[in-house]
């Protein structure tokens, strides 16, 4: 349950001036980048999401948590670098992108792989970003993949992202809840329906998935 907030106006104003302040930063720094969905809508529309569901789904209102949200992606995906982040925001806020951060250095099959063994090792507040990051990720590809995915990586994601979820278990009750949700759904492809999760050994899906990615960047 939501707490009630105990702050005064003048500091809830102090917050809200920090928050607008990630939300600038991430703006500018995504200006030119676009989904790989089919409609390629703006790139800002996902940090903005994560924000948005640790909010008013998670129910969390931490300041460093939905600022480190909004800046998730800016160090693995534009030229931001940590030292800006923390110049910017501050230690924890820094420390804690840079826990949701992948090496580009490696190839995207260690990344995944990676992501996988190091969910349940982060920050509290740096799971609640990657948890709410893999919700808004998979009810995307429910709503359309980009185009050159096929079914197979479409449910390859989607299995992957339940096991990266695997180690965050506990963290957020109803971000947990609606994640499960989406392992239930199905999304269409091609006018034909098919399920997040297909049948099949989970961790033979897993490792075709991931292998698939092997030498890729």
């Amino acid at each position: 349950k939501r707490q009630v907030s105990t702050q005064s106006t003048g500091e809830m104003e102090a917050l809200q001036v920090q928050l607008l302040k990630a939300v600038n930063f991430a703006a500018i720094k995504h200006v030119d980048q676009r989904r790989k969905d089919k409609k390629k809508t703006p790139y800002i529309n996902h940090p903005i999401g994560v924000a948005h569901l640790i909010s008013a789904v998670g129910g969390v209102s931490d300041l460093a948590t939905l600022q480190a949200a909004l800046l998730h992606d800016t160090v693995e995906d534009t030229q931001t670098t940590l030292e800006e982040i923390e110049a910017e925001f501050g230690k924890e806020v820094s420390e804690l992108v840079s826990q949701v951060t992948d090496d580009k250095a490696l190839d995207k099959a260690e990344r995944k792989r990676q992501q996988i063994t190091h969910a349940g090792h982060i920050a509290d507040k740096a799971k609640l970003v990657k948890l709410a990051d893999k919700i808004y990720n998979c009810e995307d590809l429910l709503s359309g993949a980009p185009a050159d995915w096929d079914v197979e990586r479409i449910q390859g994601y989607f299995v992957w992202s339940a096991a990266v979820v695997e180690g965050l278990k506990g963290i957020n009750e109803a971000l947990e809840k609606r994640f499960a949700q989406v392992l239930l759904s199905s999304f269409a492809y091609q006018g034909v329906s098919y399920p997040a999760i297909p049948d099949g050994d989970r961790k033979q899906l897993l490792d075709k998935y991931i292998n698939s990615m092997e030498g890729k960047k």
